[in-house]
């Protein structure tokens, strides 16, 4: 079979390629390949900027034009590549290869031979990947992480006046309301997001065990840490990690996948408290003409976007749990073991984004359903007996709690009726009864505003 999105293994390029294509042009091996060939190119340049004799009357203005073989790179080139590494069995190596022969077409080969000078495989990989997965980040996931949190934050603001039951451990309890548990969500994302943000993208850039041994020996004159740390900076915009041995340590890696899994553990939460306050009929789902909810039942609307979200919520974060684990351990100066693993940085991410338009979706087909919420309010008139005894301390009144306990604990049903009756009995000032019988579990919400 070949391979398209019906025979494609896994569900980020098969089912679900429609939302994750984008990320392909980051994290796909054409990705990987194009973000090599940007990184030899750019060490080209430094070393002509710096310059190394050799290099010093390379025609800078060429260098957009160098620029230009990995700003229209196309899977045409890619491919070239490949074919280079059937023989080189190398991919970083096929990678200079390829340069070279484009060196020649710039009639610049006299100076091919410093492309990938004194570098050891890992100076790419380990710029090129963390420089793929912060533009994967900031161009593609973090604009609908974002997109979903001010939609969170919206519905918190635009609820914020709704009284609504709150259960704890499955049980009515005291009111609270709707808007602000919403809001809860969305300080969490907004809190984790921040935290996000301050994490560096870390480079590794610095020879065969980091310590620019080969650079080293033939230029002692310069100072090539120096060199490193503004290539990473200026050229890469990246941080150069400092000292290292053959590879990039990966803790600020291990750091930010942590963070992804922390912020995807909320929005599991969200997709499940939703899908149970739909189960409870708080929240009605718009109907799409042609949708079926069930093959059996007609009358089904499901919340299969909740579900689908915390499906691929799962799935992202068993990937992130393992490569912030299995990254940082590497056994003396390199193993092999990080480079397969890093391969794999897409498939979280594709999860998360994919969980994400599903939150969007989902987010965006609520209606709300005042009536429900106001039944299941008016139905449990019981919740505020926490009130009532609370003032009955304040007025000294003895043993309130178990006053109220045996109230809310009989067989019977309390309603507003029955616990206005219940009231009218205590010896307490008819001022204070009149202040207790204005306790309902519509105005029983406390201290409850949206964060602006």
């Amino acid at each position: 079979m070949d391979l398209n999105t019906l025979t494609a293994i896994s569900p980020v390029d098969g089912r679900y390629r429609k939302h994750t294509q984008s990320l392909s042009s980051y994290m796909s091996e054409f990705g990987l390949i194009r973000y090599r060939v940007l990184v030899e190119v750019e060490y080209f340049i430094a070393l002509c900027e710096l310059p190394l004799p050799q290099l010093s009357s390379f025609d800078h203005a060429l260098f957009p034009k160098l620029r230009k073989i990995y700003s229209d790179f196309t899977e045409s080139n890619a491919q070239a590549i490949k074919e280079i590494e059937k023989d080189t069995n190398h991919d970083v190596k096929a990678v200079e290869y390829f340069l070279k022969e484009e060196f020649d077409k710039l009639g610049v080969g006299e100076s091919k031979e410093f492309i990938h000078f004194g570098l050891t495989s890992q100076d790419v990989n380990n710029t090129a990947i963390p420089l793929s997965l912060k533009e994967a980040l900031e161009r593609e996931l973090y604009p609908m992480l974002k997109k979903v949190t001010a939609l969170v934050g919206s519905f918190a603001e635009q609820w914020k006046d709704i009284p609504m039951l709150a259960k704890t451990h499955g049980q009515p309890a005291s009111p609270t309301r709707l808007g602000k548990e919403i809001e809860v969500f969305h300080q969490r994302l907004l809190n984790q997001i921040g935290l996000l943000e301050t994490i560096p993208y870390a480079a590794k850039f610095g020879g065969a065990t980091g310590n620019f041994n080969a650079h080293h020996v033939a230029y002692p004159e310069y100072d090539w840490t120096e060199f490193g740390n503004r290539f990473v900076s200026n050229h890469l915009g990246l941080v150069r990690s400092h000292p290292t041995t053959q590879i990039e340590h990966y803790d600020h890696l291990a750091a930010l996948f942590d963070n992804l899994k922390r912020i995807n553990t909320i929005l599991t939460d969200l997709s499940r408290d939703v899908w149970q306050y739909i189960s409870m009929s708080y929240f009605r789902q718009k109907i799409k003409q042609g949708e079926v909810g069930s093959s059996a039942m007609p009358h089904k609307v499901n919340p299969i976007d909740f579900e689908n979200a915390e499906g691929n919520l799962g799935v992202a974060n068993a990937l992130f749990g393992h490569l912030s684990a299995k990254l940082p351990i590497s056994r003396l100066q390199r193993d092999l073991t990080d480079s397969t693993a890093l391969r794999n940085i897409g498939v979280p991410l594709a999860h998360t984004l994919i969980a994400l338009k599903s939150l969007e979706k989902g987010l965006n087909k609520l209606e709300l359903n005042e009536e429900a919420i106001k039944a299941d309010l008016e139905d449990n008139w019981a919740v505020v007996a926490e009130a009532i005894q609370t003032i009955l301390r304040r007025e000294g009144y003895p043993e309130p709690y178990e006053t109220l306990k045996t109230l809310t604990r009989k067989n019977e049903k309390v309603t507003m009726e029955s616990l206005h009756t219940f009231i009218s009995t205590l010896e307490v000032d008819e001022v204070i009864k009149k202040e207790l019988k204005g306790i309902s579990p519509f105005n029983y919400t406390g201290i409850t505003g949206v964060a602006g």
